[in-house]
C-alpha cells in the first residue's frame, strides 16, 4: 500500500511506482502491437451459433437495465479516433433514447490494438470497476482523448483522471501496479478475434430472440435506431 503524508506526496510517490510498473508490464507484453482503421458498413447477421458468452463475457458491467430486451455491446479502444468519435457524435443519443430509459443495455469490451497505452487505459477502467466506477473512468477516457500514440492516456494522466472522480487512490494504484485485470483484458481481445473483428469500434446487437447484428465503425444514431426500432417490433 502507498501511505503519503498527504494527497500530493502520495500521488507524486504513486505515479512514480505506476510509471514502472508500466515499463515492466509492458516490456514483458509480447503481443505485437496491431494497427486497424475502423470502417463503416451495413450491418450483417452473424450465425445464431456464435456462442454469446464470446460477446458478452470478459466486458463490463452493464449499462443501463440489466432486464433490457435488447443488448448492444461495443468492442473498443480507448486511444482509437472512430470510438472516441462515436462516444462524442453517438454514444449520449443511444443513452438517452434507449439505454436510460430500460430499453438497451450496454456492454464495453476491449480490444487494446492501438499501443501499450491502450492497454494501461483498459486496466484504469477495470481498476476503477473494484470501487464501482467503471463508466465514469470510461467516460473520463474519452474525454480527455487527443490522438493515438500521443501520450494522452500516459500513467500520470491516468493517476489524475482516478482522483478527479475521487477514486480511493492508494486501491487503483495497488491494482494497476498488480495489473490486476490483464486476464479480462486480454481475453476480451481474443474474443474480438475470435468474433472476426479487425478494427475499433465494432458493436453486437442482441435482440430479444437472440438473433445478433454486427455493426462495423462508427456508424450514426439513425443506424442504431434502425435495429432497435426492428428489434423493438418484434415484441409488438
Amino acid at each position: 500500500m502507498i501511505h503519503g503524508p498527504s494527497l500530493g506526496i502520495g500521488a507524486g510517490i504513486t505515479s512514480v511506482v505506476i510509471i514502472i510498473s508500466f515499463l515492466i508490464f509492458n516490456s514483458i507484453n509480447n503481443e505485437p502491437e496491431l494497427f486497424f482503421e475502423p470502417t463503416s458498413n451495413t450491418p450483417d447477421i452473424i450465425s445464431p451459433n456464435v456462442i454469446s458468452s464470446t460477446i458478452i463475457a470478459n466486458g463490463s458491467p452493464i449499462r443501463g437495465d440489466i432486464n433490457a430486451p435488447i443488448t448492444l455491446i461495443e468492442f473498443g479502444d480507448y486511444q482509437c479516433h472512430f470510438c472516441n468519435v462515436h462516444f462524442h457524435n453517438t454514444e449520449h443519443l443511444l443513452l438517452e433514447n434507449y439505454i436510460n430509459n430500460g430499453k438497451v443495455k450496454m456492454i464495453f469490451k476491449d480490444f487494446t490494438i492501438i499501443g501499450p497505452d491502450s492497454i494501461n487505459a483498459a486496466h484504469g477502467a477495470h481498476c476503477a470497476n473494484d470501487q464501482g466506477k467503471f463508466w465514469e473512468y470510461h467516460d473520463i477516457l474519452y474525454n480527455n482523448w487527443t490522438g493515438e500514440n500521443n501520450g494522452w492516456a500516459s500513467s500520470i494522466n491516468l493517476l489524475k483522471f482516478a482522483q478527479e472522480i475521487k477514486l480511493n487512490i492508494d486501491e487503483w494504484s495497488d491494482c494497476m501496479i498488480e495489473a490486476k485485470h490483464s486476464q479480462i483484458i486480454t481475453e476480451s481481445s481474443k474474443n474480438a478475434r475470435e468474433l472476426g473483428i479487425t478494427g475499433t469500434p465494432a458493436f453486437f446487437v442482441i435482440g430479444p430472440d437472440n438473433k445478433i447484428t454486427k455493426l462495423i465503425g462508427a456508424q450514426p444514431f439513425e443506424e442504431f435506431k434502425r435495429i432497435f426500432d426492428s428489434e423493438y417490433d418484434k415484441l409488438s
